[in-house]
């Protein structure tokens, strides 16, 4: 029953309905993935009268893989898939193999896992899908994260973390792409996805089906040279060589096949190393920007009058974050994040600040910085006259750094 990738002539009735249902279950899911939007209106039908499901939802998800649409797919997947594979058992039961089927089906899940493998490793080496915490985010209270939140920070933090998961996700969808090396390449793909996928469980990260699946198709391809594996790992015994089933023997297209893949490997490295150079997303400005960090307000004075640090009031600022070029983000006192444009000239000792991302006319503060981490802003801002005096706060988790002694626990 088990399928290998072996050639085997005449196969057994248990393997070749074994083969039908995972076929037909993964083509239908592949397929459903990029065209279930078209069948809206059926699939919602399915959804209310044998799911039962009586609220609205959308099929788009907005970015979400486990919305109620997606779950209601997968059923109809599974249905379909034992219709399918039921029909297709019974009414073609005297063919005596499907070798070249089981071939193109191999090559269409390896080309499946290698576009994501590449796609998701790629994102983590540069930090597009993880970026590194933003200070307005570390100025959060850990208690006001979600789970994927959470999750999104801890990952983002560490470079070499983001460089490790990209590395082997990029590893397992080059080695899938050479047969030779495909059971390796999938016994990496499904580590990799293994964790991918227990953190989206476990953090509510909205992508477990997908996973999952990812997951389930690397463990696939790998289960189709389990033999060999439990032969040499586990029972210590030697092994012999597959005699593989190959449908074209032309040494001429073989030569074509392999040029296509060197020539599509360059592309795919050179679209990666354009994005890698266009990447801004996370970036950290601290030897760019002159007034770089998290300033905590010591003095707020308006109009001559000292505004006590009230933690109801909406006005008195708390914070002022500058970590972009143009922009600054100003925490008040009852924790509301807003957005300011933020220009400084640094010759003149001039800032021109004003709320949301309308520039003012002129600059309309003048900033003096004392000692690096004492900053005064004096100027008007909508019709009244402030002088802000701020100290930098310096925050542990942005400024800690690898250490290779440790003589005990940095645990704060």
């Amino acid at each position: 029953m088990i399928l290998t990738q072996e050639y085997d002539k005449n196969w057994s009735f248990g393997k070749k309905a074994f083969f039908k249902i995972v076929i037909s279950y993964f083509a239908l899911y592949i397929a459903l993935m990029f065209s279930s939007n078209f069948f809206e209106t059926p699939f919602k039908w399915v959804g209310k009268h044998i799911l039962g499901i009586s609220y609205s939802y959308n099929s788009s998800g907005f970015g979400s893989g486990d919305h109620t649409f997606a779950y209601v797919t997968l059923f109809i997947n599974t249905i379909l898939t034992l219709l399918i594979s039921t029909l297709w058992i019974f009414l073609d039961n005297k063919r005596k193999s499907y070798n070249k089927l089981f071939y193109w089906f191999m090559v269409s899940i390896r080309i499946f896992l290698v576009v994501f493998m590449f796609s998701y490793g790629s994102v983590k080496i540069i930090q597009l899908q993880f970026p590194y915490p933003s200070l307005t985010r570390m100025m959060e209270p850990l208690g006001n994260f979600s789970p994927m939140g959470l999750a999104w920070t801890y990952l983002g933090y560490s470079k070499g973390y983001n460089l490790f998961m990209g590395i082997m996700e990029i590893s397992a969808g080059l080695l899938l792409i050479p047969r030779r090396t495909s059971t390796l390449g999938a016994f990496i793909a499904m580590g990799v996805m293994m964790h991918v996928a227990v953190m989206n469980f476990t953090y509510d990260i909205p992508v477990k089906l997908f996973s999952t699946h990812l997951f389930l198709m690397a463990l696939f391809i790998f289960s189709t040279d389990v033999k060999r594996f439990i032969n040499v790992f586990i029972k210590n015994k030697s092994t012999e060589s597959y005699n593989y089933y190959n449908p074209i023997n032309n040494k001429t297209y073989h030569k074509v096949i392999f040029w296509c893949k060197s020539i599509l490997l360059i592309l795919i490295a050179g679209l990666f190393f354009i994005q890698m150079a266009g990447n801004d997303r996370g970036k950290n400005y601290n030897n760019k920007l002159p007034l770089y960090g998290v300033w905590e307000v010591e003095e707020y004075i308006k109009e001559g009058d000292t505004l006590k640090p009230i933690i109801t009031d909406a006005e008195r600022w708390r914070y002022l974050i500058i970590e972009e070029p143009h922009r600054a983000i100003v925490k008040t006192m009852n924790e509301s994040n807003n957005p300011y444009t933020f220009e400084t000239d640094t010759v003149a000792k001039k800032v021109m600040i004003s709320m949301g991302v309308t520039k003012p006319k002129s600059y309309n503060f003048h900033y003096d910085l004392l000692n690096h981490d004492m900053l005064i802003l004096e100027g008007s801002l909508y019709f009244y006259n402030l002088k802000i005096k701020l100290k930098r706060k310096e925050l542990l988790l942005d400024s800690r750094e690898f250490n290779w002694i440790n003589e005990t626990p940095y645990n704060r």
